[in-house]
């Protein structure tokens, strides 16, 4: 059992790429182990669709947006913005941060189950597809990093909250 007592309470650490890496490997051991279980199961491989690829877009979308606008907020106009909103934001970051990863790695696991049939279509159909669609998990990655960045508040020191001139 870890040792938590040293740990200083009330804050969050950033997203560490090696849990971002770990989370991707078990995504990509699931996608890949996904083809051998749906053909015993349908006798047909899954396909991916290109609105699964359109609606991972349009998450990292949404994501790269919260992070500007909170970006812009917080560290260009120099307000503050609500305790809740920022715990929110934050879970939204390392949410899309890890479950982008996970996205990324499983349709990684399923292109590399096709990769040595590019010669025939459907194969070919599935490598592209799911390249895309880890593509567009890797950019929900990003903007889950950048909005966790963005959440990143300067640290207030001592002297700044009680000034030694008696104000």
């Amino acid at each position: 059992m870890a040792d938590f007592s040293s740990a200083p309470r009330g804050t969050v650490g950033p997203t560490r790429i090696s849990a971002l890496a770990v989370v991707f490997t078990v995504g990509a051991v699931l996608g890949w182990g996904l083809v051998p279980v749906a053909e015993r199961l349908n006798n047909v491989a899954p396909r991916v669709q290109w609105t699964s690829v359109v609606a991972l877009l349009a998450i990292a979308a949404v994501v790269a947006v919260l992070a500007y606008t909170t970006y812009r907020t917080m560290h260009r106009e120099g307000r503050l913005i609500e305790a809740q909103r920022a715990v929110n934001l934050l879970l939204i970051a390392k949410a899309s941060a890890l479950t982008g990863a996970l996205v990324a790695g499983g349709y990684v696991g399923l292109a590399l189950q096709f990769i040595d049939q590019l010669d025939v279509v459907l194969p070919r159909e599935r490598v592209i597809r799911s390249a895309s669609a880890a593509v567009a998990g890797i950019l929900i990655v990003v903007a889950g990093l950048l909005l966790e960045r963005a959440c990143r508040v300067p640290r207030i020191e001592d002297d700044d909250l009680f000034p030694s001139d008696g104000r």
